[in-house]
């Protein structure tokens, strides 16, 4: 969404992160909230992870959402670096389901903290509904935007199963 100046960035760890992550952008797009999307590398790519994290609240991002597996320290790494929220996203692994993942964002020392969602794709959507929603106490658009999207997925359900 390259309309108006990001307000969320989106973080991933690799190219192969995207399949999951591109959730997150598609329901900030339905929230009509403008995102950056990078791949930085909390291993392969500290010195960019670095510059990209402590500059975020100067360049007018409010909130970092993180995707990461395995060992799952990006989501960490950034929250070190910058005062913003950070969420971050497990992904869905081939050794532990994501359990690996969930388990390193969620044991952060004190004073460090991420806010973990689901495995996947759910925590994909979440944190953006999540990143919405903390945005939205200081944004009436967004709040309005968020009311919306909460009132047509509660209309979106059926009150009687259908064959």
């Amino acid at each position: 969404m390259a309309e108006s100046d990001p307000i969320v960035g989106i973080i991933m760890g690799s190219q192969s992160d995207w399949a999951t992550m591109k959730h997150t952008t598609l329901t900030l797009e339905k929230l009509g909230i403008a995102y950056e999307a990078k791949i930085i590398s909390a291993h392969r790519t500290p010195d960019r992870l670095s510059k990209y994290a402590e500059s975020a609240k100067d360049r007018g991002l409010q909130v970092l959402i993180a995707g990461a597996g395995m060992a799952a320290a990006l989501p960490g790494a950034a929250a070190a670096l910058t005062p913003l929220p950070v969420l971050g996203v497990p992904m869905d692994g081939k050794v532990m389901g994501g359990l690996d993942a969930l388990l390193a964002m969620a044991q952060m020392p004190g004073g460090i903290p991420v806010g973990t969602l689901a495995v996947g794709k759910a925590g994909a959507v979440n944190a953006a509904v999540l990143a919405a929603s903390i945005i939205a106490l200081s944004n009436e658009d967004v709040a309005a935007s968020l009311d919306k999207f909460r009132a047509d997925q509660t209309a979106g359900v059926a009150e009687e199963p259908e064959d």
